[in-house]
């Protein structure tokens, strides 16, 4: 999409909530035109997912449940909170590459809100989570895995991975916004994720961990979105408290997150 075009699109002053949004969804539908252009960007959220699946189905199934059926049914959600992490690494680097090119320049010039742009450019990942998603639960339908709950239980699982995505995107915004170069977003964003990931019920119960990690775990937002995943698909345990604690850390990483990103794109824009 041009400049010309969104210029077109958004040619009045924001006058509330309904012009921000139609302004971020004009920016939301360009950044689906350049995944569409570049559809090798989507490795992240279709061919490496199943690779992960594959890999500890196969290798770490028979030791941490017996089988590799067995652990299906705890490893996927675990696998799809994962990979929403790993996701968001995404939108840092693609922010850091359009402020580099001088494109947000260019946002600041026209009549929109400046929230706009961060907020289409999170919006534009949507359609990258609902193919996570997909594809994370059609693999794991091939391997065994089955929803054994109902289509609301599956479908209010499936808004909430969304939702939760959407609202941890802010994080690797700022650091998008901030850092000197991509390497460095990808570098800084992977040395957080990672131990948030693993250190989280992803792959294990976290009982069998030492007594201070267990209690990072268990803290860990990544852990209570899993758990709501595993309770929604799988009725393994009351959905109610991890779904209450899931949307609280939505809360909470908007607030902290979301005014320091705009900050940062207001400074360097």
């Amino acid at each position: 999409m041009t400049t010309e075009s969104v210029t077109r699109a958004v040619d009045i002053i924001p006058r509330g909530p309904i012009d921000v949004f139609r302004h971020s969804w004009v920016l939301a539908k360009r950044s689906l035109v350049k995944t569409w252009r570049t559809p090798e960007g989507l490795i992240d959220v279709t061919l490496s997912p199943i690779m992960f699946t594959l890999l500890f189905t196969y290798i770490f199934g028979g030791a941490i449940a017996g089988s590799a059926s067995d652990y299906l049914v705890f490893l996927i959600p675990g696998i799809i909170g994962q990979n929403i992490a790993f996701a968001s690494v995404g939108i840092g680097i693609q922010l850091n590459s359009d402020m580099a090119k001088g494109i947000f320049d260019r946002f600041r010039a026209l009549p929109i809100s400046r929230i706009a742009p961060l907020l289409g450019a999170a919006l534009g990942d949507v359609v990258r989570y609902v193919l996570l998603i997909t594809i994370m639960v059609g693999t794991g339908y091939v391997l065994g895995y089955r929803i054994a709950t109902d289509i609301v239980s599956f479908l209010a699982g499936c808004l909430l991975a969304i939702l939760f995505a959407l609202c941890l995107a802010w994080a690797p915004m700022l650091v998008g916004l901030i850092a000197r170069s991509e390497r460095s977003v990808q570098g800084i964003v992977f040395m957080t994720l990672f131990p948030l990931t693993f250190a989280s019920s992803a792959f294990v119960d976290p009982s069998t961990m030492p007594g201070w990690l267990e209690a990072f775990s268990n803290a860990n937002p990544l852990t209570h979105l899993i758990e709501s995943l595993r309770a929604l698909w799988g009725g393994m345990g009351e959905w109610q408290t991890h779904v209450a604690w899931t949307l609280a850390w939505c809360v909470g990483l908007v607030v902290v997150f979301a005014p320091l990103a705009i900050r940062a794109y207001n400074r360097r824009a």
